[in-house]
């Protein structure tokens, strides 16, 4: 029988089931052919940009296992980070026209002597560098502390007793006794920080305890001078990591949960910006702290100032300048402290300081570091401008002895 004798009704049925059978063949195919949405197919070219991604990957969107690389940094130091409590009594005498005799005629001695004592209390933070509770923090924050409390993040609390403290360098370690076997903070260094690293501030705050703020290293090197405490004599790390009062004392990690630095400043008219202590700083002068010794810091004895043959220039041009500088780059001397090393080796207002030692100076940062790397007593050979004159000065160093100086 012909095709076209088969009944109609088969016929379009036999049609149906062709067609479907063509359509699972063709959707076979495709799926064998093109990779599904679901499950990519094996591709080497996107196989190897995946893997040089995972590799440059940048931290903040890294993680660990289930933890971002701060989770992980965090929970390397966090228990060794402490919260320091201070407290200070202050009593403050009377206004002194209260002892001119004039006034006890007519009040006799019933005028008081001394107002009440007040209590002052403080907070700041610090981090456990040695098991046996040794604790690194800043001098401001435990400066003249009658009573000085250290809180572990576990809640238990001890007395802390201060080892040492230098002004200078605005370092201080306390010690609690806590049985032994403290969890300690890893030290890392800052020589190996640059510019755009991570960093990591942990603290306490104002009052806000275990805190973490996240920033990157925004500048190195930035003077004491320039942060606005010139009587310091650091180069502090600067970064954008959130620092307030209470931060003071704890560390700036790095994104492995190294320290790198110690919070301690921050500037009251500028948002976003916390300086840090180099914590290379710090190791070169805890273990003198720790036993209680005092920091040697030597100087010279002059306020100074850098500079440039410009601004020499316009100094000397101005008629109502009080003094002509010689013209040339350099550190000008603006005082010579009495009694000081560089007030005996005759050096005055208005000397420019081109060389120390045979090493050119052109900053008043620059001269600062020599000075403090010298040893005490060590006689250094100044070169300095006086006028149209050039003169060969001898100093010899002394210890610094107030850190205002």
């Amino acid at each position: 029988m012909r095709f076209s004798q088969v009944p109609r009704s088969i016929r379009q049925l036999s049609t149906h089931i062709l067609a479907i059978f063509l359509g699972v063949l063709l959707t076979v195919s495709s799926l064998q052919v093109l990779p599904s949405v679901a499950e990519p197919a094996p591709n080497s070219l996107s196989t190897d940009l995946s893997q040089i991604v995972a590799q440059r990957q940048s931290p903040a969107t890294a993680v660990i296992g289930n933890s971002s690389f701060v989770t992980a940094a965090v929970n390397r130091v966090g228990s060794a980070v402490v919260r320091i409590d201070i407290e200070r009594t202050v009593t403050r005498r009377v206004d002194p026209m209260f002892d001119d005799p004039f006034f006890r005629r007519f009040f006799g001695d019933s005028l008081p002597q001394r107002l009440p004592s007040e209590q002052l209390r403080g907070l700041g933070s610090g981090f456990i560098i040695d098991k046996s509770g040794l604790v690194l923090t800043n001098a401001h924050v435990v400066d003249k502390a009658d009573k000085v409390t250290v809180r572990l993040k576990d809640g238990r609390s001890f007395e802390g007793k201060v080892q040492g403290v230098d002004e200078v360098t605005d370092l201080a370690v306390v010690k609690i006794n806590a049985g032994g076997n403290l969890p300690t903070a890893p030290l890392g260094s800052s020589s190996n920080v640059q510019v755009g690293d991570w960093a990591i501030a942990v603290g306490n705050p104002l009052g806000f305890d275990n805190t973490v703020t996240l920033g990157i290293v925004s500048t190195l090197r930035r003077s004491s001078a320039q942060v606005g405490i010139p009587d310091k004599r650091l180069e502090f790390i600067q970064t954008d990591a959130a620092i307030n009062p209470g931060n003071s004392g704890g560390p700036l990690l790095n994104d492995r949960g190294e320290v790198i630095g110690i919070n301690t400043a921050i500037r009251a008219d500028a948002m976003g910006i916390g300086f840090a202590i180099p914590i290379d700083k710090a190791k070169a002068i805890a273990s003198q702290l720790e036993s209680g010794g005092k920091v040697a810091h030597p100087y010279l004895g002059v306020q100074m100032l850098t500079l440039t043959v410009d601004a020499a220039k316009q100094n000397n041009n101005d008629p109502n300048s009080p003094l002509q500088v010689a013209e040339a780059n350099g550190v000008l001397v603006m005082r010579v402290l009495p009694n000081s090393p560089a007030a005996a080796a005759g050096m005055r207002l208005g000397d420019v300081i081109v060389q120390i030692d045979g090493q050119p100076v052109a900053t008043a940062e620059q001269l600062q570091d020599i000075v403090e790397n010298s040893s005490l007593g060590q006689t250094l050979q100044i070169k300095v401008l006086r006028g149209n004159q050039t003169q060969q000065l001898s100093v010899r160093t002394a210890e610094l002895q107030n850190a205002s100086l």
